[in-house]
């Protein structure tokens, strides 16, 4: 997502403050990610989201046990 919003902002299409907006961020998150110094939990949970959606996809995108 921040690649995406520095993408915008170095093509000079979309200013980095309405990007962070419309995507529900904040400017500082995307300014630290800029910088190189996203706090650590920040690859914790890009390493979770992944594992979450190979689970999801391993299993069909079912998930839960069945529905009566």
């Amino acid at each position: 997502m921040a690649a995406f919003i520095g993408s915008q902002r170095d093509d000079h299409r979309i200013p980095a403050t309405v990007a962070c907006q419309a995507l529900g961020v904040s400017r500082s998150w995307y300014y630290k990610w800029r910088g190189g110094t996203l706090p650590p939990g920040a690859e914790r949970r890009r390493r979770l989201a992944a594992e979450v959606k190979r689970l999801f996809e391993a299993h069909e995108g079912k998930y839960g046990s069945p529905q009566a």
